[in-house]
């Protein structure tokens, strides 16, 4: 079974974490399964980037984004070359350690 961990988020996850995940679900469903409670505004539909993270190890171990994600992604704040959106990334049978970034547009122009 692989295992996600998730690094030190203030909000979502003070101290880190580290999961065992299940093969088959996505990166956001795994960590609401285990009370890491990403923001996910669009309800897991691929049309929002609240639940973007990087994914800063086992990242090629995923599968491709499709190219709404890629869309999607270019909106996210803190856009970087392992961003992925946590609803749409597929866990394989590869551990991965995941960065919840500091803020999402909805952090940011809700002002929280």
């Amino acid at each position: 079974m692989p295992k996600i961990t998730f690094l030190p988020h203030p909000e979502f996850c003070p101290s880190g974490m580290t999961i065992d995940a299940d093969i088959g679900v996505s990166i956001l469903d795994n960590a609401l399964k285990h009370d890491i409670d990403i923001e996910h505004a669009c309800e897991k539909s691929c049309a929002c980037t609240t639940c973007h993270v990087h994914v800063r190890e086992g990242y090629d171990s995923l599968d491709e984004a499709t190219e709404l994600e890629d869309d999607y992604l270019d909106k996210a704040w803190g856009l970087d070359p392992d961003s992925r959106l946590s609803c749409q990334a597929i866990v394989s049978e590869a551990d991965l350690v995941v960065e919840i970034p500091q803020y999402t547009i909805n952090l940011v122009s809700e002002n929280h």
